[in-house]
């Protein structure tokens, strides 16, 4: 019998198991034959304290200091750039004034991003205080903390079933007779959570995946991008990021589906990459790869923690969104207070905001 079986072994699972181990036995269930195999493997990886809802900025905001310095930080400055174009005025001002960006002449963008083409852009904005998230070294952070505390984590282990027992929670797991038994059960199953809870006997609360796709483009050999931006275009339409000798170009899309192993659509890079192609001087000739991941998110927008109001012993930590990294630390610790009845680090109305009491 475990304490916890967490069901989802992206970084809502590994930092649950972190949070949780010291509290109790931790079994760590992962449908996948490796962790973070679908959206937490897919990300962007960046920090940026505005970035989303006013609840999520505050998950953010209590975030920051773990990301900086536990293990010793997993953080690497790394700017953030607006750009916009003629007739894109009213947008470009104001996404730069939600975000936190200053108006920069287009020489210094220039020179901060050498593809720009200043023939295309008009405007560009900057503010220089946001970082990539070393979102591997992460996820290995959390998942040694979580077995330092005797947890246990298995891959290949696919939850078929889910029944309430008297003696706690039974967990089917496909192609294996012995079933898991469990007192409480973390939903952090990611795109799949309304699906786990449904398993459960558990109401869902409409969180719905969106895809979100990526392309890695060629940059000649030898370029040095090691100070370049991450550039965004206004509405969020396309976005560039440097990573390891090329440049990812995601068209920004936020297409409902299904919960599943996504894949980019041709039709839709196409797109994003013509809309990303004039600020830039560089030809679009070919992509070195391409894949999506699925951005899972609650009604409104918020992630969802905590105990289910109708079902105490099932746990949501779901809905991360474009946000579970950036949210991974402070998410997980109110997990873990909340479990332990401690006081809540963060204000009660955002805990309240948080919780999955707040759908009815």
């Amino acid at each position: 019998m475990f304490d916890f079986v967490i069901i989802g072994g992206g970084i809502a699972g590994a930092s649950a198991a972190a949070r949780l181990a010291p509290l109790g036995q931790v079994l760590l269930l992962e449908a996948e034959t490796q962790l973070a195999y679908h959206a937490s493997g897919r990300s962007a990886a960046m920090f940026l304290e505005s970035y989303g809802n006013a609840t999520v900025r505050r998950l953010n905001e209590a975030s920051a200091p773990y990301l900086a310095t536990a293990h010793g930080g997993v953080l690497t400055q790394r700017p953030l750039m607006l750009l916009g174009a003629a007739g894109q005025e009213a947008g470009f001002h104001a996404q730069a004034a939600e975000m936190g960006l200053a108006q920069i002449p287009l020489a210094q963008a220039a020179g901060l991003w050498p593809l720009l083409n200043r023939a295309h852009a008009t405007h560009a904005a900057l503010r220089d205080d946001t970082s990539d998230v070393d979102t591997d070294l992460l996820l290995q952070n959390f998942l040694r903390d979580a077995r330092s505390h005797g947890a246990v984590v298995e891959t290949g282990a696919r939850v078929c079933a889910i029944a309430r027992t008297k003696g706690g929670w039974q967990l089917q797991i496909a192609g294996k007779e012995a079933p898991h038994m469990a007192r409480v059960v973390v939903n952090a199953a990611g795109a799949w959570a309304d699906g786990v809870a449904e398993m459960a006997g558990v109401a869902p609360l409409g969180i719905q995946p969106y895809r979100r796709s990526m392309a890695r483009i060629a940059l000649a050999p030898g370029t040095d991008t090691r100070a370049w931006p991450f550039v965004d275009g206004v509405g969020d339409n396309w976005y560039a990021k440097p990573d390891a000798g090329a440049l990812l170009v995601s068209p920004g899309e936020e297409d409902p589906m299904p919960p599943h192993d996504a894949w980019a659509d041709d039709t839709v890079l196409a797109e994003g990459l013509a809309r990303y192609q004039p600020f830039s001087t560089l030809p679009v000739t070919r992509m070195i790869a391409n894949w999506a991941g699925l951005r899972s998110f609650a009604p409104d927008r918020a992630l969802v923690i905590g105990p289910d109001p109708a079902c105490p012993d099932f746990l949501w930590l779901a809905g991360q969104g474009g946000y579970g990294f950036q949210t991974a630390a402070a998410a997980s610790q109110l997990l873990g207070d909340l479990v332990a009845g401690r006081s809540p680090e963060l204000a009660a109305a955002t805990v309240a905001a948080l919780s999955p009491a707040r759908f009815g």
